[in-house]
């Protein structure tokens, strides 16, 4: 890529982010519920920016001819992220942009509240396990990978059953 995108494309990219998460609690149908988690929301902003931040300058002293690991500067990273997104989950009301909305999720507050907690719980574990991948730098995406997967899987299975339980108990 040119020189120009090579400096100014992540840059532009968090902008937008930014502006995108700005715009988000303005135009949530249940905007009402982020403002009860909005101290969360506003810091998993703060952080996943400076998230970009730090891989932008990751990249900068790499271009810079600075050689190091970069898959071992960004475990770290992702770990602190995952772990703060697991905070950010667990204390995430009922709303259509943040957490894990799935039909089930978005129709009762009950496996909102159930699902989120498992869910949350679950990021954290895996920033846990994604550290460890620090000591097995050959394997290190499968310290990423499977965790993260299974952590977004499961909760969104698991909503399903509770519902399901919720409608059967309800019905």
């Amino acid at each position: 890529m040119s020189k120009f995108w090579g400096l100014f494309l992540m840059p532009l990219i968090s902008i937008f982010i930014l502006l995108l998460f700005l715009l988000i609690p303005r135009i949530d149908p249940l905007k009402a519920n982020i403002e009860k988690f909005r101290k969360h929301f506003d810091r998993f902003l703060v952080l996943f920016i400076l998230f970009l931040f730090y891989i932008y300058l990751l990249t900068i002293f790499w271009n810079l001819g600075q050689r190091f690991s970069i898959n071992l500067f960004l475990i770290p990273a992702f770990a602190i992220l995952f772990y703060y997104t697991g905070i950010l989950i667990e204390n995430a009301k009922r709303n259509w942009f943040v957490g894990i909305r799935t039909p089930w999720t978005l129709s009762s507050e009950t496996v909102w509240e159930k699902t989120h907690k498992i869910g949350g719980k679950l990021m954290k574990a895996a920033a846990i396990f994604i550290l460890f991948g620090v000591f097995f730098p050959d394997y290190l995406w499968f310290f990423i990978l499977f965790p993260i997967l299974f952590a977004t899987l499961y909760p969104a299975i698991y909503s399903y059953f509770e519902y399901q339980a919720e409608t059967k108990n309800g019905a």
